[in-house]
């Protein structure tokens, strides 16, 4: 097999906790809100990873770390053969143009005083790619390439002019004009109306076969990722639970999270005559991480092992590993 054009190693991001006053006089030792704890995966050519949990598990910003948009504390982010996660600015800007994202938020990611088109076009002025006529020519190719026609109208419209569903498509067209070889997709459908999602779905999927594009695709809705996804990793406070095959995962979850966010989904989960599992409460703060296995305050199989050692992920079947000392398969 080739070489993944991504690999994880280890991935740390540690927010510091501001102390208080009273905390630096008793010179307390710093605190840090472990939002990514040593994560690791592959993303082969043309896959899609899906990256599923709850919000506050820390998939935004592991999306964002690996594209170095926020600097990491720990680990290895390895693409297409060299290793990035120490690169200079300027060494790094070669790997921008191959590597972009299509933020949550798209009316928060585009410029109120920057024309649609321009906005499409820009990257490829920052990257030196063409000119600004040629610039011009290729954005309007994209704006019809994502469904926003006549795009001689749409290139001089403004981000509020549009509904949420095509400022969606124009955040995706400003990503990929550059033609990159991954995306990470963060939450891209989540701020859209479900009526929109299966043409926003269906753009990536056509942009996938492509470009052969590799895709971090961040959801909390795991329905969405079975439609999308070759593999789903399940992230829970930071740190991946279980990770393997779509249809192996969704099948057969050998994780109580993994379970209990698939009953959560009644198109699946009434296809399941397993007993069901339920789960209460929020997710932990991740400055304050519970000691042993970080989901054991929430699970209902929950031991004196479970509270006390955490677990390493484990192959439970071909490609499907889980961190759990009581899997469920």
């Amino acid at each position: 097999m080739s070489e993944p054009l991504l690999k994880v190693e280890n991935l740390k991001k540690y927010f510091p906790v501001r102390r208080s006053i009273l905390e630096t006089l008793r010179k307390e030792p710093p605190r840090y809100v472990k939002a990514v704890d040593g994560v690791s995966f592959e993303i082969a050519r043309g896959e899609v990873l899906a990256l599923i949990g709850e919000s506050g598990c820390g998939k935004t910003t592991a999306g964002r770390t690996i594209l170095r948009l926020i600097e990491p504390t720990e680990g290895k982010i390895i693409f297409d053969g060299t290793e990035i996660t120490k690169l200079s600015h300027e060494a790094l800007r070669p790997f921008r143009r191959r590597m972009q994202i299509i933020f949550q938020d798209p009316y928060a990611s585009l410029s109120p005083r920057m024309k649609i088109g321009d906005a499409i076009a820009h990257p490829l002025l920052v990257h030196s790619l063409a000119e600004k006529e040629e610039a011009r020519e290729m954005a309007l190719k994209m704006l019809k390439r994502v469904g926003l026609t006549p795009e001689d109208e749409f290139y001089d419209r403004y981000p509020h002019h549009l509904s949420g569903g095509q400022r969606q498509r124009v955040v995706i067209a400003r990503a990929m004009i550059l033609k990159p070889e991954f995306v990470v997709a963060d939450e891209a459908v989540s701020m859209i109306d479900v009526s929109m999602r299966a043409s926003i779905l269906e753009l990536l999927e056509s942009f996938r076969k492509e470009y052969n594009l590799s895709q971090l695709f961040i959801t909390h809705d795991i329905a969405v990722g079975k439609l999308i996804a070759d593999r789903i990793a399940v992230m829970y406070l930071g740190k991946i639970v279980e990770i393997g095959p779509t249809e192996e995962v969704l099948k057969h979850p050998a994780h109580p999270y993994t379970a209990a966010l698939i009953e959560a989904v009644p198109s699946i989960a009434r296809r399941k005559k397993e007993k069901k599992i339920r789960i209460t409460g929020e997710v932990p703060n991740a400055a304050n991480v519970p000691p042993g296995c970080r989901f054991h305050p929430r699970c209902p199989f929950a031991d004196e092992k479970c509270r006390s050692e955490e677990p390493k992920l484990i192959e439970v079947s071909h490609n499907h590993f889980v961190a759990c000392h009581h899997p469920l398969i």
